[in-house]
């Protein structure tokens, strides 16, 4: 649920602004650099040999583009330099200073800055006055603004194409990420579209369009067929046998609910729910978002067809996401993760009347297993135990005694969210010697084997290569604790396959039922006022008056207009609303009306939803200042 969006450069390269260099603009194949830079950074002192190599291979289909980022705090007289280098800039001689500075860093005084610039042939007196002008001192300004807009803390940072590049240095990792063949090109582009706020609903919209368009259309039977293939661990019809549909809902969705629920621990130890009153809120307005539907719906049918009170209980998490993405910027931080921690309590309220109001469906001897499970996990956890197979393992029992007991399965990703260890965050200082120790070595052993003439490319043969590449991946292994790990690896697959497939599957309802059976059309608008109407009413009221009582407090940066815009796309429905309509209507033709009034009442919802936030105005963001002496990429 984080933004990526950062990544992306926010005020593009200008060859009219910038400080450019290589090819002219318009060459086919060509690829810009930009760097962020400190010119006493050693780090980019190291880089800068890597890019001109990479000018030398590319020639024009390499522009680069350098920005100043001085950092006065660790590096004192890093801004002197900069001011030196645009200096020269003005008598249209940058890019020589930026050599010779970089070649004579970090040894760099202001007598060597003045000797550089006599061998560049500089006229001194105008030189020495443009160091102290403050327009210059405003450009360098400028610089370092739009760096901290971009989330630029170290140097050097760089970006390819605007594009933040968070990969190795060296030259051969570069030359592969700026030629960009196939399988580059495959990644780049992946990359560029999720990094768009509003790629994540757009697929999932996408998939659930294509869904319901199918199944009301001549191709719903090949759909239906598709949906309802069974797949199974062990015999076709066994207890373990389950259509694709539910494999995706149930199954897959609990990666979905394991991202979610990671967000939500998240911001439950430091984040907007730490404070017990916000925790609470969400579970309040869960619970105001089951009783004001189920109200309207009975007081619409107060007769024999009463029993589909359930039909609007529960909430499409995934879809009401998917929208809140589309609309990201009119969404703040905090009101998706209150959304994301109402959907949990609202599933697991939705879980409890199935149980409670429909019991045939409930093996309580799994649930036996179901807390040896989580016994498990707890045990896991308090033992310290980070390695991540027994955590799967316990995860899969969990899934798997859910399952059989009658219950969502999915709802184990919230369980293993909960015990997946993290770690206290390790101190940097060992981490950067443990690395920097290895990297000397390595850089020693390449400069034993040129000495001896031999290609340096040998030193993976060497012994110190094995106990070099151990020791890296131990020290960036740390940084991260399991719960982060997985959270990484399988965000994206969580939004880009498991959710529109899951959305594919679920959306294809057919608009088919018979509307003149008596009572249908009550039926059909309880569904729909309760899910459109009842929904957000309850979410809000709820929450109006747990904030009045002072038991709970809403996110605090959440316009009005969009909180109740995302009570709105609470309305959502989803396939749990479909079986309890099922369930509610077991036999009969009311099943098939209800199922109709949760796809027109999940519509409506939206559309009002996404109405409201289109008219919401955007959460107020600010750019945090970076603090003085903030520390250079490997001195953190």
């Amino acid at each position: 649920m984080a933004s990526v969006a950062e990544r992306r450069l926010l005020r593009p390269v200008d060859r009219r602004r910038d400080r450019m260099r290589g090819g002219p603009a318009g060459v086919r194949g060509q690829a810009t650099v930009l760097v962020y830079g400190d010119y006493l950074c050693p780090y980019c002192r190291r880089l800068a040999p890597v890019l001109a190599r990479l000018r030398e291979a590319l020639g024009e289909r390499l522009a680069y583009a350098y920005r100043q980022f001085p950092n006065e705090g660790v590096h004192p007289g890093a801004e002197y330099m900069s001011r030196a280098a645009e200096a020269a800039g003005r008598q249209g001689k940058f890019w020589e200073m930026h050599d010779a500075l970089f070649e004579r860093s970090p040894a760099l005084t202001e007598a060597i800055v003045l000797e550089l610039a006599k061998k560049l042939r500089l006229d001194l007196p105008r030189f020495q006055r443009d160091l102290d002008d403050p327009k210059l001192k405003k450009r360098i300004d400028e610089d370092i603004a739009d760096g901290r807009r971009n989330s630029v803390t170290a140097t050097p940072t760089i970006f390819v194409d605007g594009v933040r590049y968070d990969g190795a240095w060296d030259f051969y990792s570069m030359l592969e990420a700026l030629e960009r063949p196939v399988g580059a090109r495959v990644q780049r582009t992946a990359r560029a579209f999720a990094n768009l706020p509003t790629s994540a609903g757009l697929v999932l919209l996408l998939a659930a369009a294509a869904a319901l368009a199918l199944a009301n259309s001549p191709a719903a039977g090949p759909y239906a067929q598709f949906v309802n293939a069974q797949m199974a661990i062990g015999p076709l019809g066994g207890p373990m046998s389950l259509s694709v549909g539910e494999w995706a809902s149930e199954g897959l969705l609990a990666i979905f609910f394991l991202i979610i629920g990671l967000e939500i621990r998240r911001e439950m130890s430091a984040g907007s729910l730490s404070d017990p009153k916000a925790a609470a809120a969400p579970v309040i307005a869960a619970l105001g978002g089951i009783l004001a539907p189920a109200a309207i719906y009975l007081a619409l049918n107060p007769g024999p067809t009463a029993a589909g009170w359930s039909a609007p209980s529960d909430t499409g998490i995934a879809f009401t996401l998917g929208i809140l993405a589309v609309f990201g910027a009119r969404a703040s931080a905090s009101l998706k993760v209150f959304v994301a921690a109402y959907a949990v309590a609202d599933d697991v309220f939705a879980i409890l009347i199935l149980a409670i109001f429909y019991p045939h469906n409930l093996h309580a001897e799994w649930l036996i297993a179901s807390a040896a499970a989580v016994a498990l996990m707890f045990t896991l956890n308090r033992w310290r135990v980070y390695v991540g197979w027994p955590y799967l393992a316990a995860t899969v029992a969990l899934w798997t005694s859910l399952h059989l007991a009658g219950i969502e399965g999915a709802l184990s990703g919230v369980v293993l969210a909960a015990f997946l260890p993290t770690r206290p965050t390790p101190s940097a200082s060992p981490l950067l010697a443990q690395a920097a120790s290895a990297l000397a070595e390595l850089e020693q052993a390449e400069h034993t084997l040129r000495r001896a003439g031999a290609d340096r490319r040998q030193v993976e043969q060497e012994p110190i290569w094995d106990w070099a590449s151990r020791n890296l991946s131990a020290a960036a292994a740390r940084l991260l604790s399991p719960a982060e790990r997985v959270e990484r690896s399988l965000a994206p697959w969580s939004t880009y396959v498991v959710l529109p497939l899951f959305a594919f599957t679920a959306a294809g309802v057919p608009m088919a039922a018979n509307l003149g059976a008596p009572g249908a059309d009550r039926v059909l608008w309880g569904v729909v006022i309760g899910l459109a109407i009842g929904k957000p009413l309850g979410i809000v009221a709820a929450t109006w008056a747990a904030v009045k009582a002072r038991i709970a407090v809403g996110p605090a940066d959440a316009s009005r207009v969009a909180f109740v815009a995302a009570a709105c796309l609470c309305g959502i429905g989803d396939p749990l609303s479909i079986l309890m309509a099922e369930q509610a209507f077991a036999g009969t033709g009311y099943a098939a009306v209800a199922k109709l009034g949760v796809l027109i009442g999940s519509a409506v919802a939206a559309a009002l939803g996404a109405a409201a936030l289109a008219f919401s105005p955007p959460p107020a963001t600010t750019v945090k200042p970076q603090p003085a002496g903030k520390p250079d990429a490997a001195e953190a």
